[in-house]
């Protein structure tokens, strides 16, 4: 997949079939969209394209309402991560601005589809609307192929479990902690991506280190406070572990410097060869790797513990629930 940051970057695209959108998570919904672009791009010899949005327009359009407290479920690295793996060709970032909002949709489609784009076909999913005020819809759009010569093909509603497939859908799962729930939605494991510091003091004293996973943007959505099983890939090898979350506070009150993250990694490889390191030295040569951790279950709340032999008690305890629940 090839990536341009602003219009003005993209070279010529092949026959392009084109779908526009936040795509926020990468959902089941959006994969729906793009893998009938890959497909139809296959068909006709052309190129998959995904026109995309940074920051968010609701974060431009509504900074004191609707996009003050939007938190969301990829940072824009994570996205581009996930988009990666869907097959699409070409994905162009378009900075965000209340002046690219002005822009009229019959503007945008002859100004960016058709003249710099050369766009074959355009699909684009249930409902969706674009332009200035959300003018566009799919009968406009098709009106304007039938003028400007490109095809149109709108996707239906995407379901799962009779509840229809969204961003703010699976936001609210994930606020809430039912991580299984946003997963199946999501169509693939929520994660969160950083670079690993030294973990917990409190955690190395009991000899169970740990790593810490600082977050970096500050619109990043982070579940609950508790613990959660995980699987964290690292220089091409994926470990279990067991992760904890501390003081992810309310988006309307919290600091994403604040939210605590930390780590443990069971002390062993993705193929279950166990390390001959210690726990501590085990840790400390993933300080300064780039991670990708995967939240599988959310386990526990957040407990107060007393004493630290109570502590370590419960996490031994905990440890060997992700190891029944992560293969």
């Amino acid at each position: 997949m090839k990536v341009h940051y602003g219009l003005e970057n993209v070279t010529r695209i092949k026959n392009p079939v084109i779908t526009t959108g936040s795509f926020d998570g990468v959902h089941i919904g959006h994969k729906t969209i793009l893998n009938r672009i890959c497909e139809i791009a296959s068909d006709i010899g052309g190129e998959s394209v995904l026109i995309t949005f940074h920051p968010h327009p609701r974060k431009v359009l509504y900074p004191d309402t609707a996009g003050k407290n939007l938190l969301l479920i990829n940072s824009q690295r994570e996205k581009i991560e996930l988009l990666s793996k869907t097959g699409l060709d070409h994905l162009i970032i378009v900075e965000f601005t209340k002046e690219f909002s002005n822009i009229s949709s019959i503007d945008f489609i002859r100004s960016v589809l058709v003249n710099k784009l050369k766009v074959r076909k355009v699909v684009i999913g249930f409902n969706h609307h674009f332009g200035h005020n959300r003018e566009g819809d799919f009968d406009y759009l098709y009106e304007l192929g039938q003028y400007y010569g490109f095809g149109v093909e709108e996707i239906p509603e995407q379901d799962i479990h009779r509840e229809t497939v969204s961003s703010t859908l699976i936001r609210k799962a994930l606020l809430e902690g039912k991580i299984q729930r946003a997963n199946a939605y999501l169509d693939h494991l929520y994660i969160i991506m950083g670079t690993l510091k030294d973990g917990s003091e409190t955690c190395k004293a009991l000899e169970f280190s740990t790593c810490r996973l600082p977050v970096k943007d500050e619109n990043k959505l982070i579940p609950p406070d508790g613990v959660y099983a995980v699987s964290v890939l690292i220089e091409g090898n994926y470990y279990k572990g067991i992760l904890n979350i501390k003081d992810s506070l309310p988006p309307e009150i919290r600091r994403i410097e604040d939210v605590l993250i930390d780590v443990h990694l069971f002390n062993q490889l993705s193929d279950n060869v166990t390390s001959q390191r210690s726990d501590f030295d085990f840790h400390n040569m993933f300080i300064g790797k780039e991670a990708t951790i995967f939240f599988v279950k959310r386990i526990r709340d957040e407990l107060e513990f007393g004493k630290g032999q109570d502590l370590k008690e419960r996490l031994m305890f905990d440890l060997q629930e992700v190891e029944d629940l992560i293969y």
